[in-house]
């Protein structure tokens, strides 16, 4: 079966630039991002666009991978799906994951990108598409109150930079992994 990745953390700490960083170390990795979503569905990734298409088209993308698995013969790896979005309310980690299953993904590991908010809410104002302040502060209160565990449905939960660079997740990602 196919791994699934959910990443989750603050608009600005890194998850985007992590998740490519895993897709070029990892066989068989694809990046699906709901930004990448609503650029291709409404023409601007900062269009947030009803969630019901968004979420048709994200379940679309995850069965496509999951069909391409097995698809390449000698090939050790099973497929990768990396899906960047902030899922900074347990809610929607919980409907992520389940996406994930009922597509066929297992298993399915929570990347937290527990990058600290005042470091988030810098690079923010250094970026061309801003977030509002409080937009922030209000994920960083769900992630406090109810950060990311296992309870959520993950089948493990790795907390970068805890788990070292991407480097050593991706091995870690790739021996789990291994069929």
């Amino acid at each position: 079966m196919a791994m699934l990745v959910v990443s989750i953390g603050l608009p600005a700490s890194g998850k985007s630039s992590l998740a490519k960083q895993l897709a070029g170390q990892l066989e068989n990795a694809r990046v699906i991002s709901t930004d990448a979503i609503r650029a291709q569905l409404f023409g601007d990734e900062i269009i947030q666009g009803p969630w019901a298409e968004i979420e048709r088209e994200l379940q679309r993308q995850f069965e496509s991978l999951v069909a391409l698995e097995g698809r390449s013969p000698g090939n050790d790896s099973r497929m990768v799906a990396i899906y960047d979005a902030t899922n900074a309310q347990r809610l929607h980690r919980q409907e992520a994951i389940a996406l994930g299953r009922s597509c066929g993904f297992t298993p399915i590991i929570g990347l937290w990108v527990a990058t600290p908010v005042e470091v988030c809410l810098e690079r923010n104002r250094r970026r061309g598409r801003q977030v509002p302040d409080e937009v922030i502060w209000k994920m960083h209160e769900h992630l406090q109150t109810d950060p990311p565990k296992r309870e959520d449905g993950f089948d493990e939960v790795i907390p970068y930079p805890k788990a070292g660079n991407s480097t050593e997740i991706a091995l870690k990602l790739h021996s789990k992994n291994r069929t």
